[in-house]
């Protein structure tokens, strides 16, 4: 038992980094072509592959998608993250929109009173509002200089928990390898349009033109990355559990930092640190606060 949990462990760190190299990988192409058509071309990949792979293991009856409404938000939600976060990257350092991004957890509590009528615990609203105190942190050097844009991150930060939102509603009803391949062909249509809408506005840095060869390989490169490390955040939550497995999502945190510095010269300060670390505080304290709540209700149920 104790084997398998730390295997779990070791795979859900091993999915996390996934996630922050396919992240570093995004930013290097920050000029060669728009992060809404990147966005598009990596979830086009991502769907034609993960479908695949459903046809094979389980035949054509497997793309009836259960609760289709559902589906629809999940690919909804996980289209305005990525499209807000790959255009964060190009604009801020790796480590900040990295680290805003983890406010995701406090906003999910909160939607998840307004969607699902679960009971917004005062745990969340602290969580909440001392996350928000840490986004402040980081933002204060970029706000100046970016203006709004430096709010994508939130922006991707709603959308994960948008994505969250679904995944708690359809839980269960699909295979993981279904559930991945629903949420890409549903995110697929919804990129597309935010990429020919960009297109069409006229900006240039929106402008859609035939890319490099390389642009198109780090395109790959990126959708498999994403889908293996979701694969090895799954196998590490059967071996270990949500609740061990959660803390380590905030190794992204770590790594979004050390490539930003050894591959973009980024260096954060000790101010934009401490805003970091009072985001992922509030995180950790949620998670805590959650933990302790499930296993008093365990025992509650138990006796």
């Amino acid at each position: 038992m104790q084997r398998s949990e730390s295997a779990g462990v070791l795979f859900a760190l091993a999915g996390f980094m996934c996630l922050s190299v396919g992240d570093a990988v995004v930013k290097t192409m920050a000029g060669m072509w728009p992060p809404t058509a990147i966005a598009a071309t990596r979830y086009l990949i991502g769907a034609i592959g993960l479908s695949a792979l459903l046809f094979v293991r389980s035949g054509p009856t497997a793309f009836r998608p259960p609760a289709p409404a559902l589906q629809l938000l999940r690919g909804f939600g996980v289209a305005i993250a990525t499209s807000g976060f790959f255009a964060a990257v190009f604009v801020m350092p790796l480590a900040e929109a990295t680290a805003i991004t983890f406010t995701s957890p406090m906003l999910t509590g909160l939607l998840a009173a307004v969607l699902l009528g679960e009971p917004a615990r005062r745990a969340t609203w602290i969580a909440t509002i001392v996350a928000f105190c840490g986004v402040l942190v980081v933002l204060r050097p970029n706000f100046v200089a970016l203006g709004f844009a430096a709010l994508l991150p939130l922006l991707s930060a709603l959308g994960m928990s948008l994505l969250v939102i679904g995944n708690r509603a359809v839980a269960g009803r699909a295979s993981p390898l279904a559930m991945q391949a629903f949420v890409a062909l549903a995110a697929l249509p919804v990129l597309l349009a935010i990429a020919l809408t960009a297109h069409l506005s006229g900006l240039p840095a929106l402008h859609i033109g035939t890319p490099n060869w390389s642009v198109i390989a780090r395109c790959i490169f990126v959708a498999c990355t994403a889908s293996l490390a979701h694969w090895l955040i799954f196998l590490g939550t059967t071996r270990a559990g949500a609740a061990t497995v959660a803390p380590m999502t905030y190794v992204q945190l770590i790594v979004a930092t050390v490539l930003g510095w050894l591959l973009f010269g980024d260096t954060p300060d000790a101010i934009s640190m401490l805003g970091a670390a009072i985001i992922v505080g509030a995180g950790l304290y949620l998670w805590y606060d959650t933990r302790s709540n499930a296993i008093q209700q365990s025992r509650r149920d138990g006796a």
